[in-house]
């Protein structure tokens, strides 16, 4: 959480995490999610790398799951929540 606060100082464009719900309690987690989503309504990119799949899905407008380096789907939420095969294979949903 500090280095998200640290990165937002600077003013960025361009906002990258990677695993941030990593570790985090689920009230920790919805903090995040309502600040990322108001980050997003003021016009700020935002690129997450993550695992938490309820959190990714709250949050993206564009997704990919890469496996062993390669893209195996990029979409929508729309896309993503209706292919079957993806959701079962790489997300276990």
């Amino acid at each position: 959480m500090l280095c998200v606060a640290s990165a937002l100082m600077g003013n960025p464009e361009l906002l990258l995490l990677d695993e941030p719900t990593i570790g985090l309690s689920p009230v920790v987690i919805d903090a995040m999610a309502e600040q990322i989503q108001r980050l997003k309504t003021e016009g700020m990119s935002i690129l997450i790398a993550e695992q938490n799949i309820k959190f990714a899905m709250e949050l993206g407008s564009r997704f990919y799951i890469i496996d062993t380096g390669e893209v195996r789907f990029h979409g929508t939420l729309d896309e993503l929540s209706s292919n079957d095969f993806v959701m079962r294979t790489y997300l276990a949903v």
